[in-house]
Formats: structure tokens, sequence, C-alpha cells
């Protein structure tokens, strides 16, 4: 089996030791990662770099957040790296308006805005002091990536068809949050399988603890592709 490009493998371990030998035993089955910020801490740049040269895709989930001049410099200076194919910023507008100006013409590597961890639900919102629910924060979100002209969003499977809906055929929709038929939904507040996750809207999904914390990881991911449905696969 093909590894699936839309299929997104978190490498949320506490070391890079371990993301390596993960990476090892899931070979072929899976393409492209995710570097969150647990692994940046131990090392995780210097494998997002290997792991280009290495012909894969590398999704750097640092949510970067700050005052929009060193936002544009920290996406300048990461997209100069050449270590990643997409980056997480929040999706407040000065923010990702920062970020497409830091990355200016090189266009290899996709900006998404975060829009509402999937930890979080409408009773977490209220109580951060939002005064509206999930969806409609995700979609004023929404409609600001698109303003700043970044390149797609992080929501949830439960919002992805929202995403789609004001992003139109070509933006990115990433979920985290996929679970595989029948199992734990962890500490995700709104997951969902593959199928459903594709059925509504995501261009791509993220994927930890079933693959990564399953006896044999190799066939967790291989099972993860089987339920994906043939939609159509991302291009970079």
């Amino acid at each position: 089996m093909t590894a699936d490009p839309r299929l997104i493998v978190a490498l949320d371990l506490p070391t890079r030791a371990e993301a390596e030998d993960l990476v090892e035993t899931l070979g072929d089955s899976v393409s492209f990662y995710k570097v969150g910020l647990q692994l940046l801490a131990t090392g995780g740049m210097e494998m997002a770099r290997d792991l280009k040269a290495r012909g894969r895709s590398v999704f750097l989930d640092w949510k970067l957040h700050d005052i929009g001049a060193t936002v544009e410099k920290a996406t300048a200076a990461i997209v100069a790296g050449g270590a990643c194919d997409l980056l997480t910023v929040h999706a407040e507008p000065q923010v990702m308006a920062a970020a497409v100006r830091g990355r200016g013409g090189e266009r290899s590597a996709k900006i998404l805005g975060v829009t509402v961890l999937t930890s979080l639900n409408g009773q977490d919102l209220a109580e951060m002091g939002y005064g509206m629910g999930v969806e409609a924060l995700i979609e004023r979100r929404v409609r600001q990536a698109v303003d700043a002209g970044i390149d797609g969003v992080v929501a949830s499977p439960h919002e992805a068809h929202i995403a789609r809906r004001i992003g139109g055929p070509d933006f990115l929709v990433v979920t985290p949050g996929v679970r595989p038929a029948g199992a734990a939904m962890n500490d995700q507040a709104r997951a969902a399988t593959p199928a459903d996750a594709l059925a509504g809207g995501a261009s791509h999904l993220v994927v930890g603890r079933p693959i990564t914390a399953a006896p044999d990881p190799r066939a967790a991911a291989r099972a993860i592709s089987a339920e994906m449905d043939d939609g159509r696969r991302a291009a970079f």
C-alpha cells in the first residue's frame, strides 16, 4: 500500500530518538509527519530537516502567537530553513497577516491558522470570555484566514464543513482529533473517524496515539489509511 499523503502522523513523543524509531517502524506506510512543541525542545527542528531530506513531508505545528513583528521574523526564519510543508499560527488577524509577510514569495511552505483547539468545547470558550459558541468562532476565524491570504486552517472534524464551505475547494482543512472507529477519544472533545472527517471536508487528517501507542504502529497506520475514502489527494 502506498502512503496516503492526506494522513499526517503526529510525532508527539518525548525524545527525538523515540520519534526516529517510530519513523523507521512506519517505513513507507506514512509519508507525512507532524513535529509539535514537545519534540521541538528535543531536536525537533533538526529532525524536520532530516525528514525533508529523506523525501518526507513535514507539518510544523508550532502555533506561532506573538506580536506581528515577532511572528513575521519567526515565519521568515522557519521558511528560509526549508524544513516544513505546513506551519501553524494562531488564527488571529494580525498574527496571520504577519506570517504571510514573513513568508514573502516562498510558497512551498503553507500557512495554517489554528481556529479552536479540539480539546475545547463551548463551555470552555465561555470560561475564556468568548461571547459565541465553537461554530460561530470558527466561522469568524476561517473568514479572517481567507482575508489574510493564508492557505488553510486547522479545525476539528466537526467543523471542517464550515472551513470547506467558506474556503472553497483548494483551501487546506487539516483536522486533528481523528480516531479510528472504536478508539478512545482521550483528551479530544470534538473527534471523528477518518471517513467522517474526510466526508465533512477535511483535506488532511492528523493522527497521533491511535498509531504511536499501538502495539503495531505500521499495521495501525495501514488500517487508518484503509478507512480513508478515495477523495482528492493533497498537492503541494
